[in-house]
């Protein structure tokens, strides 16, 4: 029988990020006509997600007046969504069947994140990867963690309920902790602002880079 992606279960985990992406579109599409500012709101969860800002994403739902439980599971859903494609294209360009050059590039500096933390977690296995997960540092959060997971061979099963319910967790416990702040102490806005920018910091140059390009790369 031919192998093909769709044969393994990565593949297939990677068409049901595709799917997933489709069902957030549709959704921020419906908000886009019928309520285009929250529309933008979540299209910069979104961004603020892809960007590694948990935090952020969350901090933004409660300043604009999102509830505990769409908050939530919007935050949630987007970081299932992200582990989907980054677990997928991690196992799928290790074993071959995908090797695009940017892909295998972007992998690695996620392997060499994951491989840093390895050998505090390998002895705790699952709640390892769970408290990892869950953690509020910069080198956590569920794609070097679902990483980790499969480096130590566990089953997909205990790496993803680990992974998810770490995510799920850190999830509750920020949103609860933002909103704690801004009832009693109404100080979320700068504690959101600081977030940004610890976010942000470590892609500045990539940043930079991509508005101003370099001066040899245009001349070549």
């Amino acid at each position: 029988m031919k192998h093909t992606i769709l044969n393994t279960i990565e593949g297939r985990l990677l068409l049901s990020g595709f799917f997933l992406s489709l069902l957030l579109m549709i959704f921020i599409g419906f908000y886009g006509i019928t309520d285009p500012q929250t529309g933008k709101i979540l299209i910069l969860v979104f961004i603020a997600h892809i960007f590694g800002g948990r935090a952020a994403g969350i901090g933004l739902c409660i300043l604009n007046g999102f509830g505990a439980l769409p908050t939530i599971v919007y935050n949630f859903y987007i970081e299932v969504l992200i582990v989907c494609f980054t677990y997928a294209g991690f196992v799928l360009s290790t074993t071959n069947y995908l090797r695009n050059e940017w892909l295998i590039k972007f992998m690695a500096r996620l392997t060499g994140k994951a491989l840093e933390q390895k050998e505090k977690i390998e002895p705790l296995g699952w709640i390892g990867i769970f408290f990892f997960v869950m953690a509020p540092l910069p080198v956590t959060g569920p794609v070097v963690g679902s990483i980790i997971g499969y480096m130590l061979r566990l089953s997909l099963f205990r790496n993803f309920s680990a992974t998810f319910l770490g995510t799920l967790t850190a999830i509750i416990v920020w949103f609860y902790c933002f909103d704690f702040l801004e009832q009693r102490f109404h100080m979320i806005q700068y504690l959101f602002a600081a977030i940004v920018i610890i976010v942000l910091i470590p892609y500045l140059k990539k940043i930079k880079n991509f508005i101003v390009p370099n001066k040899g790369k245009k001349d070549n």
